[in-house]
């Protein structure tokens, strides 16, 4: 009769409840045209692969073809990784949000527009609380201000974002 295993304690819901960490969210950033490119092209020839492989099981030059594929993948894959830059953001506690929200109220223009927050106060704050890369509020000002506009809004969103981040279920009990 084999041994038996000792089972760890299951944890209650409420400790791991009180044990979750707040979202995280990334932003990847990849300079290298090439790096990206190469990795797009390999992904498109895996699927590619695999669509003529399934159709053809047996075939076992295929199956090959899937395998050089996924390794081509995982080659690109690793090269992007080295060139790309991984900004992480983490949901700030909800007073902590909501003092940050209140600390910078829309002008008058910004309110009639919907705002509820003076946006080009609050977003290098927002970035710089959020960050679990110590990006500072001067970083994140320099970034919103220098960068393209769709890489300064990504910005601005993943960090926004995160705050509204949802990982629960209403399911059926």
């Amino acid at each position: 009769m084999p041994a038996k295993t000792a089972q760890p304690p299951q944890m209650s819901a409420r400790d791991r409840l009180l044990a979750r960490r707040r979202p995280t969210l990334t932003m990847t950033i990849c300079d290298d045209l090439q790096a990206k490119t190469d990795l797009e092209a390999a992904r498109y020839a895996l699927r590619r692969i695999k669509g003529e492989a399934a159709d053809d099981p047996k075939n076992t030059v295929l199956a090959d073809a899937v395998t050089a594929a996924e390794a081509d993948v995982q080659a690109a894959q690793e090269a992007f990784d080295a060139a790309a830059i991984v900004l992480r953001f983490e949901a700030l506690p909800r007073p902590a949000f909501e003092d940050l929200k209140k600390k910078h109220p829309p002008t008058e223009a910004q309110a009639e527009d919907g705002f509820d927050v003076n946006i080009d106060a609050f977003a290098p704050e927002l970035i710089a609380a959020s960050s679990l890369d110590d990006l500072t509020v001067d970083d994140a000002r320099t970034f919103l201000d220098t960068w393209a506009e769709g890489e300064a809004s990504l910005l601005f969103n993943t960090a926004w974002s995160v705050q509204n981040e949802t990982r629960a279920d209403v399911g059926k009990g």
